[in-house]
């Protein structure tokens, strides 16, 4: 009995002391110093081998996993960037659509899902089109935004398809189209 109790007055004398450090000490040096906020996306987990890796690196490695070869969703801006020289290209307008000739509706109407998704993504729909030149050659792409509704493709996305070959065909120079739906 007589060791419960020591371990008791132990446990409580600790417990004391870890109180008055993170209730008194803590805040004070915080108040003092300063709280240093560090940014969320420091690091990267790599889904393939649990590796920690620093943000800047995958970024610099066009989002591929230097150590894995694992590559990493990428928005479609940046794709484009990466993709045309010194990273110059000119967006084609997407054509004019209905936005929900049939009313669709799950959870939600699909015309709320637009909404919320444009002001999240900043993008009208999923598909960007857009020119620029390829080591000099002129060429067009379209690129699919997986953070868009999941890469969901509607009526819109598939006229914005359309443009984009048209385009290519009508300038007379190839086209990649970089899919990306889930």
């Amino acid at each position: 009995k007589k060791k419960k109790k020591k371990k008791k007055k132990k446990k409580k004398k600790r417990e004391s002391v870890m109180n008055w450090i993170t209730n008194y000490v803590r805040p004070r040096l915080n108040s003092m110093l300063g709280r240093r906020e560090t940014p969320e996306n420091l690091w990267i987990k790599c889904p393939e081998t649990g590796e920690m890796v620093f943000h800047a690196d995958v970024e610099e490695n066009q989002w591929v996993i230097p150590v894995s070869g694992h590559h990493m969703k990428i928005a479609a801006r940046q794709r484009l960037t990466h993709f045309y020289d010194d990273g110059a290209f000119q967006e084609i307008a997407n054509p004019e659509v209905a936005q929900d000739p049939l009313r669709f509706r799950d959870q939600k109407k699909y015309s709320d899902r637009l909404r919320e998704n444009r002001l999240k993504t900043g993008l009208e729909d999923s598909i960007i089109n857009a020119t620029g030149k390829l080591e000099g050659m002129e060429i067009v792409t379209t690129v699919h935004d997986f953070t868009f509704m999941g890469g969901s493709l509607g009526m819109a996305a598939g006229e914005a398809i359309i443009r984009g070959f048209e385009t290519a065909i009508e300038k007379k120079c190839p086209m990649v189209l970089f899919a990306a739906s889930g």
